[in-house]
């Protein structure tokens, strides 16, 4: 948990804010997101690749670009367990390098 912390402070926290909030309307929150729990291959897809077009985030649209992020399949999963765990997040079902090795574009 402890590098997916460093990661996600690294390369998350500019737009999803250190207490994973988002900013309304423009990038989505992490925080208590129901969006994680039930996209999982869209949200590693998304850190993977980048994404863009709307998706909705806890009842709200948001419709912007996430560039990707230029991270291993092993820091992509350590950040998704991380931001998975986080801020009333909860998923005992970990996310692996296999797992993120396996999704494509």
């Amino acid at each position: 948990m402890e590098r997916g912390e460093e990661i996600y402070t690294d390369f998350c926290v500019s737009c999803h804010l250190p207490n994973g909030k988002g900013v309304e309307r423009v990038y989505p929150p992490l925080a208590n997101s129901d969006y994680l729990l039930k996209n999982r291959e869209a949200s590693i897809k998304g850190i993977k690749f980048g994404m863009n077009g709307e998706i909705v985030v806890n009842g709200k649209k948001y419709n912007n670009v996430m560039t990707p992020l230029g991270l291993s399949d092993d820091e992509i999963a350590d950040v998704m367990n991380y931001i998975s765990n986080s801020w009333g997040n909860k998923n005992d079902n970990i996310v692996t390098k296999a797992e993120v090795s396996k999704i494509k574009k």
